[in-house]
């Protein structure tokens, strides 16, 4: 199964833990297509990967889940603030760190809920509502950084700290 079939599996999957949530409104709901050609600078990765985030009716919590196909080695993921074209600091964490060197991974690899005490970086202190503010523009994305364990980096799949998939949040 090629990794775009196995990521349109995963994300059907998971579209149907989440029915109980896409019952509220549509513009509560959020997601970024992770791909090698949308970091900065582009990579030769063949991964893939979907991140959907769904704003609790309050606006104090964001749940999310985020999905990889035919990704070697991820050690963290986060959102980062900043437009497509750019690469920004860090302000939640969505997944990991965990040690370098974990082999291929394809599925669900995080589930979680962001609140206000989530924030870091530039949004340490505030309020929930900044964050979905940089969501509603399209100033946030999601990246997920790979790390083989071994020296020297090579910066090729599989061993990009920087961010081997990423996809700007709409």
């Amino acid at each position: 199964m090629n990794a775009t079939r196995i990521l349109a599996v995963a994300a059907l999957a998971v579209a149907a833990t989440m029915m109980p949530i896409a019952a509220q409104a549509d513009d509560s709901t959020y997601t970024a297509q992770l791909s090698a050609a949308n970091e900065v600078p582009p990579n030769d990765s063949l991964a893939r990967g979907a991140t959907i985030f769904k704003l609790s009716p309050d606006g104090t919590e964001l749940e999310y889940r985020l999905i990889v196909a035919n990704l070697e080695n991820p050690v963290a993921a986060h959102i980062h603030l900043a437009p497509s074209t750019e690469n920004g600091p860090v302000v939640a964490f969505l997944y990991g760190p965990v040690p370098a060197g974990g082999g291929k991974t394809s599925g669900v690899i995080a589930t979680g809920t962001i609140t206000a005490a989530d924030l870091i970086g530039p949004l340490a202190g505030a309020s929930l509502s900044d964050l979905v503010d940089a969501l509603d523009s399209g100033g946030a994305y999601v990246n997920v950084h790979t790390n083989d364990g071994e020296e020297p980096v090579t910066n090729e799949p599989g061993d990009i700290p920087g961010g081997e998939i990423r996809g700007q949040i709409h």
